[in-house]
């Protein structure tokens, strides 16, 4: 364990380049694919990338509003009593490790932007709390727990088939979540790893012991906590300031986002959406803050970390352009159908998913991708429907631990690089590649 860990670290931290030159590269990667592979021309596999290059600013806005609203609210008194008595938990470096392994997988279940958001800041708090452990290990162990979030309660593929009127529902008709979320192979699948990746991540950090350990991130002299200069006496402060002071303005425009959160639920049931998420953190921050001084104080140091996302983010969407609109994708999915049989059918979905995500790592997207050509394909085989769905939601579940694209916002709140953690996480994704694959095929 060792020797494999120390290897896949130090190739990773010496070859890997920075997140945005990752996305060029896999650009350049695919746009050579489509020429050689699909027979598209240097100009179509141009178009393909420009056109579907502003496909992801929506995306761009909710995972950028992640950072920011994470960032604020973490910065509140409250959030950040309850972090750091929930940090009190760990006493040692191997505590610290299991703790954010199990809190980060726990919230991911919940909602996938929640679980980014929740591990990123508890590792923060514990890594001040036990110093000695590693932080780029910690924050790698926060972001294996989002492993599980296609297997949980926010998972966007077996909510999208469970609802009327998806566009395969002529195809496949709704198929509820006791099918799929509920199933036993899923319940497997997410009981195995929750249990088990705490372990893990203590074994690579067992593994580690005797070297070394420089933490990236200098925790005396950190820029993640506000600094918040009070204002002036009353009397001194002239109208507007008296405005930007008020705690009744917060307080009046918090109750509107309280009363919507209310009612959303009253009305949708429990529909934990990355939207709401980002409006229940927005809207807490602004209530817990106090004032709106308080709270734009604290909004102008979060998005100092959000430049990462608003630059790469489209090159992904390009990439996207070029994998769907060249064929590229399709004929990837195609090949693994080729060489499947009823059995063997979930396991080959499930890689070829983890293939497709790397270049197309969007859930729903990689859905409208991949579902009109994987769910046929299954019930001509006679393969069971409900399972090869949610063999695509593992396979883009899976391939996340190497893929960029979805750690940037915890990166982002955890002061880290890619290359920081990508080493750990190439063991979570082999590790994991067999509790998964047993619960497709056996379950």
């Amino acid at each position: 364990m060792r020797s494999i860990t120390n290897f896949f670290d130090r190739v990773v931290q010496r070859y890997l380049p920075d997140a945005f030159l990752f996305a060029v590269i896999l650009t350049l990667v695919v746009f050579i694919m489509g020429i050689f592979m699909t027979g598209s021309s240097p100009i179509q596999m141009v178009e393909f990338w420009g056109v579907g290059f502003w496909d992801l600013l929506a995306f761009s806005m909710q995972m950028a509003l992640i950072v920011v609203t994470g960032y604020v609210l973490a910065n509140t008194p409250i959030v950040k009593k309850i972090l750091q008595k929930t940090s009190r938990i760990a006493k040692s470096p191997g505590q610290a490790i299991v703790l954010v392994t199990f809190v980060a997988s726990i919230a991911s279940l919940i909602n996938y932007g929640f679980g980014l958001v929740v591990g990123a800041l508890l590792a923060i708090q514990v890594v001040k709390r036990v110093p000695s452990v590693d932080y780029r290990l910690l924050v790698a162990s926060a972001y294996s727990g989002f492993l599980l979030w296609h297997g949980g309660l926010s998972g966007s593929i077996p909510l999208l088939i469970a609802t009327p009127e998806h566009f395969l529902e002529d195809t496949i008709g709704t198929i509820p979540v006791t099918e799929t979320l509920f199933s036993n192979f899923n319940l497997f699948i997410v009981f195995f790893l929750l249990l088990t990746m705490p372990f893990l991540n203590w074994m690579l950090m067992k593994s580690r012991e005797g070297l070394e350990i420089k933490n990236p991130v200098d925790w005396e002299n950190n820029n993640f906590e506000d600094t918040y200069e009070e204002a002036a006496s009353e009397s001194a402060l002239t109208p507007s300031e008296r405005l930007e002071n008020s705690q009744i303005i917060s307080i009046l425009i918090g109750l509107f986002g309280v009363v919507f959160i209310i009612y959303h639920f009253a009305t949708n049931g429990f529909d934990l959406n990355i939207n709401l998420v980002n409006l229940i953190m927005l809207f807490l921050g602004i209530l817990l803050h106090r004032t709106p001084r308080r709270f734009l104080h604290s909004v102008n140091n979060a998005v100092k970390n959000v430049g990462g996302i608003i630059v790469q983010f489209p090159f992904y969407a390009g990439i996207m352009g070029m994998m769907v609109e060249s064929g590229l994708s399709e004929q990837m999915s195609l090949w693994f159908v080729s060489i499947s049989n009823d059995f063997t059918f979930p396991l080959f979905t499930f890689i070829s998913a983890g293939l497709v995500n790397f270049f197309v790592p969007s859930g729903g997207g990689q859905w409208a991708v991949q579902g009109p050509i994987m769910i046929p394909a299954g019930i001509e085989i006679g393969a069971d429907t409900a399972k090869t769905a949610m063999a695509v939601a593992w396979g883009d579940a899976w391939t996340n631990m190497i893929q960029p694209f979805w750690a940037l916002p915890l990166l982002a709140i955890a002061g880290l690089k890619v290359r920081d953690i990508m080493g750990f996480c190439v063991i979570i994704l082999i590790y994991s590649f067999f509790p998964i694959a047993i619960g497709l095929l056996f379950f």
